[in-house]
């Protein structure tokens, strides 16, 4: 949401150009003019031992380095991302940096970056981890922790990244550290933490900039205190605190979580008004989005039209809130005219992209169109990622169509997609609306068996369906397994689960 608004857009020092040796130019060989005699031997012999000297030059490798293709980041970064085998990140790294070439922060840095854009967390982390193994290397900065400590809330846990952050020497417990720190328990609805992070940093002189501001508003809008979101804008222009695109966006925001749309439009204008601020697709987004909810259909509308003409080919984010917004509208026709123009700029069309599109096209209910934008994806996807399948899945699961879920999940399986645990539960939930009820168990314990970082807890609707079919029956053989499979999940201590448990308490036996 914030996250790369917390550092600067540059975490490592530009990428320094190869030098290229210049010992070469201390020779020069000058060759006679047509007009001047044939040179002698002993001239012939200085000029072929110039050249020799230029060839030793040579050999170093500089002649073989430049003709040898270009090593680039992004080949490293898709043997990270498609996990080469299903090897580690730190083994790919290392093999790579002892066969191929030498690795350096740059590189690494980048593909963290890009492994982050597309929510990749867990191994954006990995490559951090292997380069705080060497630090003697990759000396890693303020930004880079920050960096780090959000990625390991994200992939462990709170309660690890406050660990980290504990354990960061003093000097780097800066604005930008102590800034991420905030953000994690704002992404985490901690409030008390939150304030009480925030209010450090104000003691310790670090709540000087925009950002720490922006994550506490829209914290306040996330906790559904919008209320508050004005009085942190208060304190920003009593502290002379710049306001940004952002700044504005969240308290329109808040604004509009208060049904407040007068003050939408107030917000607006001051916006206008400050000549520090350029408005760009984002705040037209907004709008839209906080007047579609207000039902204002034809501002709504308006708001997509400006958005569209501060698009850029650089940003896809922008072509999918335009997507997602005109089919809120139900505006079938600008949603295709927006896939079309989206895939006439980008050359290449990630899974996020067609994801977007899926769930526009099912929200319309253009089924058909949808079914074959996923054969087309299908088709030249080198990633399988079950998201993407998951969309059509869940559509065929509410409306009950069994047989046409089972078989896209078996292609997508034939096809060398792995299915995440929420995968076989959209599954499960299909068979027992179907009255499957062995199937559904079948497909939980899929679930329950898919070894990942996913904390995927079955939904309590349908663990409580078969709990109560299961009693029904006496059926406490299939009863146990479920129970298996919250006890694998670590359901057995959730309040929740827990009182489902002991209201089918047969089930423990």
């Amino acid at each position: 949401m914030l996250l790369h608004l917390l550092t600067p857009s540059s975490v490592a020092p530009a990428r320094p150009s190869p030098r290229r040796p210049c010992a070469a130019a201390a020779v020069t060989v000058r060759c006679a003019s047509s007009s001047a005699a044939s040179p002698s031997s002993s001239s012939a012999a200085a000029v072929a031992a110039a050249g020799q000297q230029v060839a030793n030059v040579h050999s170093y490798g500089t002649v073989d380095f430049e003709r040898r293709p270009a090593l680039r980041w992004s080949s490293l970064y898709r043997r990270v991302a498609v996990g080469n085998g299903g090897r580690p990140v730190g083994r790919i790294l290392a093999d790579w940096d002892e066969g191929e070439r030498r690795l350096d922060k740059w590189e690494l840095c980048r593909i963290a970056k890009e492994l982050r854009k597309f929510r990749r967390f867990n191994l954006a982390l990995q490559v951090y981890d292997w380069m705080t193994e060497r630090r003697d290397r990759f000396p890693l900065s303020a930004s880079d922790m920050a960096i780090q400590l959000d990625l390991v809330a994200k992939v462990r846990g709170v309660p690890d990244a406050e660990e980290y952050f504990e354990k960061l020497p003093d000097p780097l417990k800066d604005k930008r550290t102590y800034g991420s720190l905030l953000n994690v328990y704002a992404q985490a609805k901690m409030k008390e933490k939150t304030e009480n992070t925030f209010e450090l940093m104000r003691k310790k002189g670090f709540a000087t900039d925009t950002l720490p501001f922006n994550v506490l508003m829209n914290f306040y809008v996330d906790i559904e205190e919008p209320e508050k979101a004005s009085t942190v804008t208060d304190e920003m222009k009593k502290r002379n605190v710049a306001f940004d695109v952002c700044t504005y966006n969240i308290w329109i925001r808040s604004c509009a979580a208060m049904k407040d749309a007068d003050g939408m439009e107030r917000v607006f204008n001051e916006m206008i008004a400050d000549e520090s601020v350029v408005s760009n697709w984002t705040t037209y987004t907004t709008l839209a989005s906080m007047h579609i909810k207000f039902e204002n259909f034809e501002k709504a509308e308006e708001c997509l039209k400006e958005a569209e003409k501060r698009t850029t080919g650089r940003d896809k984010k922008c072509f999918h809130f335009l997507i997602t917004l005109y089919s809120h509208l139900q505006k079938k026709e600008e949603v295709y005219r927006i896939w079309n123009r989206y895939k006439a700029t980008f050359h290449t069309i990630h899974n996020l992209g067609y994801q977007e599109v899926l769930s526009a096209l099912v929200r319309l209910g253009d089924i058909e169109g949808a079914e074959l934008l996923y054969e087309e994806w299908a088709s030249k996807s080198s990633s399988y990622d079950p998201k993407t399948m998951n969309i059509l899945l869940a559509w065929y699961s509410r409306e009950g169509f069994v047989v046409k879920a089972e078989q896209t999940l078996n292609r997508f399986v034939e096809k060398g997609g792995n299915p995440k645990p929420n995968t076989w539960e959209i599954l499960a939930t299909a068979y027992l609306k179907n009255n499957q009820l062995s199937e559904a168990l079948s497909s939980m314990e899929k679930a329950a068996a898919v070894t990942s970082a996913s904390k995927w807890r079955p939904r309590l609707t349908n663990v409580e369906t078969l709990l109560a079919y299961f009693k029904d029956k006496n059926d406490t053989e299939s009863a146990n397994r479920l129970m298996s499979v919250l006890e694998s999940r670590g359901c057995a201590e959730n309040e929740e689960y827990k009182s489902l448990i002991n209201t089918y308490a047969f089930a423990a036996a």
